[in-house]
């Protein structure tokens, strides 16, 4: 089985729109699979919306998916707000209905940030105010039984490229964000997450019996400088830098 696996979208239709393109190059792709964050963001939410309903891929709900689905519109985040004000009631409800874990073929098993937590991340801590990669002891805790018997753990919520081999053979895999390239996080713990330059980042792994895998990670350029303009023209600087730069500030 050959599938390509997509996460942290964020509206991001232009950079999505590439990914497509880049996939069609590539030849046989048997499945491809999202990991959420599908649309929020001050880009283009609902033609991004659009295309995944249209689409039909399995996909599961992110943190961002679910705050723009049962959130109170009065306490969202802006980049949520802006998605909620952009969608209409149906792909609201398409958001919402998405699962928050599922296996998407024999032994890949799929979630947004842990299985148990679609705003915590599993391959990533927060050091000096960034993302470093976590542990393989850590991260087996973190996956728990839902670790057991899977050879490939699919995450996204950090937006960092990340795979890591637990000790019990499973594979867990982080492709990177298709349409955000950085971002900074005020709560909790206020951290930033940088890529380092504006490509759209996804991943497509290659099953090839009971124990091979071949991971590819895939960095592919756009036009990131329209996105950058939509995002300022929405009134997001912030979001226009890290779009045009893959750095936050």
């Amino acid at each position: 089985m050959r599938l390509a696996i997509l996460a942290d979208i964020h509206g991001n239709l232009a950079a999505l729109e590439a990914v497509l393109e880049d996939l069609d190059r590539r030849g046989q792709i048997d499945l491809i699979v999202n990991l959420g964050d599908c649309v929020s963001g001050p880009l283009w939410p609902a033609a991004t919306c659009r295309l995944l309903i249209d689409r039909g891929w399995p996909t599961v709900r992110g943190n961002h998916d679910r705050a723009v689905a049962f959130d109170d519109v009065a306490g969202m985040w802006s980049s949520d707000a802006f998605a909620y004000a952009a969608l209409n009631a149906d792909q609201r409800a398409w958001l919402g209905a998405l699962p928050c874990l599922a296996e998407f073929a024999t032994g890949v098993v799929a979630f947004h940030g842990r299985p148990n937590n679609d705003n915590r991340y599993t391959l990533d801590d927060i050091e000096g105010g960034r993302l470093v990669a976590t542990g393989p002891a850590k991260v087996q805790k973190r996956l728990g039984k839902h670790a057991s018997g899977a050879r490939l753990a699919l995450c996204g919520h950090s937006h960092q490229p990340r795979l890591l081999q637990i000790a019990d053979g499973a594979l867990v895999l982080n492709p990177g964000s298709v349409g955000c390239p950085a971002y900074a996080d005020p709560g909790g713990v206020p951290h930033v997450s940088e890529s380092g330059s504006p490509h759209a980042r996804y991943a497509i792994a290659n099953l090839r019996d009971n124990v091979d895998v071949a991971i590819d990670f895939l960095a592919v350029t756009y036009d990131h400088h329209a996105a950058a303009r939509q995002a300022s023209a929405n009134g997001r600087p912030e979001w226009a830098h890290a779009l045009a730069t893959g750095f936050q500030k």
